[in-house]
């Protein structure tokens, strides 16, 4: 659905849809969770009634079952109160790292490591603590996406400081000169791949899937779905448990995850590709139980971007690293007895054994 306005601001969010007509005579709650699907109908009817929701010439608050019409316009506004972008574990609020640590900088180019739960850019219910937001405020303008990193999802994350430059970088994540390395936990299920190997299902999502944006995975020979690639190796196993690293040779959005899951290695907190896709909407509604809780054991998927090589600056093959997250390491040590020096200098090594120019100098920022 097409906005004809749209405001931000690190105070508040305010964007206006226009009716179509084929929505005339629509509900306001159904209407603006058409805008805005990611956002539950419960929060969006509270908003409502809050007088947040204005329909162009009427006076708020309206009711949720009020009637729209075509070619009326209707504005949603969204404050900065921290309470939309909340995650919550068992019961309680998860702690979030303030800011990002910068890795590198120069006049054109951040390299971040982002900090779970933290979006790249504003987008659903996630509005206000994003990258671009974070930087935007700091720099009075504005910063661009040059790719995204999933929300659960921490570790590098490259933002342009001007357009002449993100359009130099993301032109090399276009012609696929960008090598991404990923450092993930997954439970090892009966049957799984041995290691190493390359997954090469193809993925797309399906029209009606729950959850709304779930990727469906099909055969490598299948005539469904898109060209996907992912080579893994395994760091340590463990129990149960193993800690690897996975190098996305395609872009597809969730890929890592899915081609994990599809070979026996569901991701440690994973809420869709666990087996149970219906945990995703109970922790988004917060109505996870104990045996969620359970299942996932950490708040968010263990799933951390470790490393990037690129030819930059000035064509020089160059690869960024980023130390992993406490909350990743903390699990490693108390689940499995490793500590964080010990785990990092494994990955390290590992990654180093790929990507022959990294040296642990690279490293640079505080762990978040």
């Amino acid at each position: 659905m097409s906005e004809i306005e749209k405001s931000f601001s690190t105070e508040k969010y305010v964007v206006t849809y226009p009716v179509q007509q084929e929505q005339d005579g629509w509900r306001l709650d159904q209407f603006v969770h058409k805008c805005m699907p990611t956002l539950s109908r419960q929060f969006l009817k509270k908003k409502i009634e809050r007088g947040e929701v204005e329909i162009s010439g009427r006076r708020p608050p309206h009711k949720s079952s009020v009637k729209v019409h075509y070619a009326e316009r209707v504005t949603v506004t969204t404050h900065n109160d921290g309470i939309i972008e909340e995650e919550y574990w068992n019961g309680e609020v998860v702690a979030k790292t303030e800011s990002p640590t910068i890795v590198f900088e120069d006049d054109g180019l951040l390299v971040i490591n982002k900090p779970p739960y933290m979006i790249t850019h504003p987008a659903g219910r996630n509005l206000f603590y994003c990258a671009t937001v974070f930087y935007e405020t700091i720099y009075k303008k504005t910063i661009h996406s040059i790719h995204r990193l999933d929300r659960e999802t921490s570790g590098l994350l490259l933002l342009g400081k001007n357009p002449r430059v993100s359009q130099q970088v993301a032109a090399l994540f276009e012609a696929d000169l960008v090598r991404k390395c990923y450092f993930f936990i997954a439970h090892k299920n009966a049957g799984s791949t041995e290691f190493p190997f390359t997954a090469k299902e193809r993925m797309d999502r399906e029209e009606g899937s729950i959850p709304q944006g779930m990727m469906h995975w099909y055969p490598e020979t299948s005539d469904q779905g898109k060209e996907s690639e992912t080579q893994f190796q395994v760091v340590l196993e463990r129990d149960s448990y193993v800690l690897g690293l996975a190098f996305p040779l395609t872009g597809r959005q969730h890929q890592i995850r899915v081609h994990a899951a599809c070979h026996g290695y569901p991701l440690l907190g994973d809420k869709i590709y666990n087996g149970d896709p219906m945990v995703f909407g109970r922790f988004k509604d917060n109505t996870a139980t104990e045996e969620d809780h359970e299942k996932m054991q950490i708040p968010r998927q263990a799933l951390h971007a470790i490393a990037l090589r690129l030819a930059y600056p000035a064509g020089e093959e160059t690869t960024f690293v980023a130390p992993l997250p406490k909350d990743l390491s903390n699990w490693i040590e108390l689940k499995l007895g490793i500590n964080h020096g010990e785990i990092e200098g494994l990955v390290l090594e590992k990654v180093a054994g790929i990507f022959p120019s990294v040296k642990t100098g690279l490293i640079k920022g505080s762990v978040p």
